[in-house]
């Protein structure tokens, strides 16, 4: 993995925070390279509206509830029709692509909640993993490119670290049936199943979400 990717994968899943500062010298530091690699990382980020400049360095942007709001309908239109036409396009080892992802996110999930909570990443990588399968099924490198600009923005796939353990055995058990509709060709099924997914984890972000889990490293 990249300087850029493995920033990026830093800012996704938390590590670090909305509001978390970023310069070169910090970021040299955590990862071990040279400024080179960090300045051409920092610019990619900005283009991604992953993070915000400063008169010294970045911090990982902050968004607003609506930013949230706005981000999750995106979403859910983009998903959900990815989802439509994964289950006409798809093949098998789309199928098993996912099926593995599931029994993955499962894996994790069936652990007593004191170690899940140290393995949420495990969670969020299998979803990930499920939800990338499925746009790429679709076929249509348009749509794959507009997910990829939108789910990678905080709090995405961070609302695994705010829900309850039934409400993500909820989450699995919409995968499973957004996976069955695929899995027989069952567009319209699909498209429904992802998009009320998709709503279900807006409304877990939006309901825990106060304006940025701010982190004030500057010092």
């Amino acid at each position: 993995m990249g300087v850029y990717e493995s920033i990026k994968n830093a800012i996704i899943t938390g590590e670090y925070s909305s509001g978390y500062r970023l310069t070169e010298e910090s970021l040299t530091k955590d990862w071990n390279v040279s400024r080179t690699p960090i300045r051409e990382a920092l610019k990619r980020l900005e283009f991604d509206g992953l993070i915000t400049p400063l008169s010294r360095g970045f911090i990982v942007r902050i968004f607003s509830k609506e930013d949230l709001r706005q981000i999750y309908d995106i979403r859910a239109l983009l998903e959900s029709y990815a989802a439509g036409q994964a289950a006409i396009n798809r093949d098998e080892e789309d199928i098993k692509t996912m099926q593995r992802a599931n029994a993955d996110f499962e894996k994790v999930l069936a652990q007593d909640n004191e170690e899940r909570l140290t393995q949420n990443k495990a969670i969020i990588e299998a979803n990930k993993r499920f939800h990338d399968t499925i746009v790429n099924a679709s076929r249509n490198e348009h749509v794959r490119d507009l997910v990829a600009k939108v789910v990678v923005l905080p709090l995405v796939f961070r609302s695994f670290y705010w829900t309850t353990n039934d409400k993500t055995k909820q989450s699995l058990q919409m995968h499973q049936t957004i996976l069955e509709a695929i899995k027989e060709k069952d567009m319209d099924r699909a498209k429904v199943a992802m998009h009320e997914h998709i709503f279900q984890g807006r409304d877990n972000v939006l309901m825990h979400y106060i304006g940025g889990d701010h982190h004030d490293n500057s010092l």
